[in-house]
């Protein structure tokens, strides 16, 4: 039988429930017909030039983003501008265009729990609990668990920087280096706004991306005084990247017969850095 991408999409939103997604979020079909057969699939962390060009080139029917095109509102996909000449791209060449965010980042084998994993962390359960309404510990925003021995914090980073794809920025860290850690907290994607969070604050270490100075500075000076975590600041890109071929296994599962490929493009924005 011909898969469509309604079809797609059912599978989809089985996988990464909507109703998981954060109230900001916008995930979802972007663009397609979803009477369109499809026989093809690329999975990306950004829906970007690159990326775009890639599942065209590629013959791609549908290209899946975790991060959505039109997360904030636009009034205007005129060609001039980036993301109505993407769509434009996308639309002349058959290619939809589905996105999986916070609704993917939330549930078991989501963006967290495969860091998690991958770090061998045991008995690791959500930072914040309760997505989707669901009551299983497991679900949620980020993961808090244990190494099944104790690390050094400057171990420990070089372990993250091994597992993830490299970046201009690296791996930064505040902390130090031969601190004793064994109980992890992370969060893939942007996880400052669970600093405060009282599982993040029994960790020894939370490991997230895209902290801000402020943030940051605060929880190092609480942390000096006995009362917080060291930091491990990644990739925004390189830590959600690491969900796709985990997600692209189960689409191949759900979907015999559909060709699943995940892009290596790095996305990340920052090509170089600078050091003094």
């Amino acid at each position: 039988m011909t898969t469509t991408l309604a079809d797609v999409i059912r599978v989809a939103h089985e996988l990464w429930p909507l109703d998981g997604a954060e109230p900001w979020d916008a995930p979802g079909l972007v663009s397609g017909d979803v009477q369109a057969p499809i026989t093809r699939i690329v999975f990306a962390v950004d829906a970007v030039s690159d990326t775009v060009d890639e599942a065209i080139e590629l013959g791609a029917d549908l290209l899946i983003a975790h991060h959505p095109l039109l997360l904030r509102g636009v009034t205007s996909v005129a060609e001039d501008r980036y993301k109505g000449s993407l769509l434009r791209r996308l639309i002349k060449a058959d290619c939809a265009l589905l996105t999986a965010h916070t609704n993917a980042d939330v549930v078991i084998d989501g963006v967290s729990d495969v860091i998690a994993r991958r770090l061998g962390l045991v008995d690791a359960v959500a930072i914040d609990p309760g997505a989707g309404g669901t009551i299983d510990p497991r679900v949620g925003i980020g993961r808090v668990g244990s190494l099944p021995e104790p690390t050094t914090l400057g171990r420990l980073a070089r372990a993250v920087a091994e597992l993830l794809p490299a970046t201009a920025g690296g791996v930064r860290v505040s902390g130090e280096y031969d601190a004793p850690v064994q109980a992890i907290a992370l969060c893939g994607g942007a996880g400052d706004s669970l600093l405060a969070r009282p599982a993040v604050l029994a960790s020894d270490v939370y490991i997230t991306s895209d902290l801000r100075h402020h943030p940051a500075s605060e929880a190092r000076e609480q942390a000096r005084l006995g009362g917080g975590p060291a930091l491990i600041d990644v990739s925004h890109w390189a830590s959600e990247w690491l969900w796709l071929e985990s997600a692209a296994a189960q689409l191949r599962l759900a979907l015999p017969g559909v060709e699943v490929l995940v892009s290596e493009l790095n996305t990340d924005p920052w090509n170089f850095v600078i050091t003094q």
